[in-house]
């Protein structure tokens, strides 16, 4: 995953070697470069957003969306020191810390997001590697939301190869390990654990046969360069992620990135497109950070290739938007939960 010496001067050459130019090759690369990358995300706006939409629509339907909803089953007391997270111990930011939820209280929050309309429930807990106790109760966790019929994906932390193939056991269909930034960049933001140490919790996800679930922050003060570089690691891993949520900071006071400079909404834009580009088959989820986003900012990451939100008023410890608000958003873009019915014509708001 080094960086490539290799110079573009035409944002356009990254368009002939990807194969997607002449349409009569594959798409899925898993050998992308920096330069490349950088290169899609100097085109002019519509020119990249005109290619990731064809290639969205030509792996997804480009009004259907997937719907998470997202639970802290464990909050506060992280003893990592990552510089935008309020759960971490090394910082005051008035997050309570809480033990490991209830079982049954875990299973009803299932239940009710599905009823809300969510297709996949994820847990997310603050530790830097779970016990193998912690770990038991959490698949236990895991066997009550599969019953409900949602999808299951947990957060947890670093994980070694026999704990993976535990959750395997258990049913868990993702696993969600985000490497944040670029490897360049990792270092200004995390030190407790290295760059490495989440690409080698990847390889025991994905060596145990789970679903992958990884992306990153943008706005938290890196270069283009560095967002780039951060999506060349992820498309560049020996499978795609099968989800890959792409986060807003949110800047939360206490932490270091409290006083962070906002991050120009249609650069945002552009990080979706490119993700959608180099990683086409992947959904594509539009994450933290939509509280501080317009209406027409998220229609622009819908258009851009983003196929997923987290649904709930809650993320783990940050405002997420209403889900009457959801509701209104989709309704006024025509889009629709993956797995639900298309609707008649006579209703449809949707696009050709």
């Amino acid at each position: 995953m080094a960086k490539s010496t290799e110079t573009i001067t035409d944002p356009y050459d990254a368009l002939d070697k990807s194969g997607d130019k002449s349409g009569d090759k594959d798409d899925l690369r898993h050998d992308w470069t920096t330069d490349e990358v950088g290169a899609l995300f100097a085109l002019p706006f519509n020119d990249l957003l005109f290619r990731a939409q064809t290639l969205h629509r030509r792996y997804f339907d480009p009004n259907e969306v997937q719907i998470s909803t997202l639970l802290s089953i464990k909050t506060g007391g992280c003893p990592e020191d990552c510089a935008y997270c309020p759960q971490s111990a090394h910082y005051d930011t008035e997050v309570d810390r809480d033990g490991l939820m209830n079982i049954d209280d875990v299973v009803a929050a299932a239940q009710r997001a599905r009823d809300a309309g969510a297709s996949r429930f994820c847990m997310g807990a603050a530790w830097r590697r779970p016990t193998d106790k912690d770990l038991e109760q959490v698949c236990t966790m895991i066997e009550g939301v599969r019953a409900t019929g949602m999808e299951t994906c947990v957060t947890l932390g670093m994980l070694t190869d026999a704990q993976a193939r535990r959750l395997k056991e258990a049913g868990l269909d993702y696993y969600n390990h985000n490497i944040d930034t670029s490897e360049e960049y990792y270092g200004d933001i995390i030190t407790t654990r290295t760059f490495d140490d989440r690409i080698e919790t990847l390889s025991n996800v994905r060596h145990a046969g789970l679903n992958v679930c990884c992306g990153g922050i943008v706005g938290m003060g890196e270069s283009r360069t560095d967002r780039a570089g951060m999506l060349m690691a992820l498309a560049t891993l020996p499978d795609h992620p099968q989800s890959v949520p792409i986060n807003q900071l949110v800047r939360v006071p206490g932490t270091p990135l409290a006083k962070t400079g906002e991050i120009d909404g249609l650069e945002f834009v552009r990080t979706i497109a490119v993700a959608r580009i180099v990683m086409p088959r992947s959904v594509v989820r539009l994450s933290a950070g939509r509280t501080d986003m317009s209406t027409e900012m998220q229609a622009l990451c819908f258009a851009a290739g983003a196929n997923s939100i987290f649904y709930g008023d809650q993320l783990l410890t940050t405002d997420n938007p209403a889900t009457h608000a959801d509701k209104e958003l989709f309704e006024r873009l025509g889009l629709r939960a993956m797995g639900a019915p298309s609707a008649p014509p006579d209703q449809d708001h949707g696009g050709a």
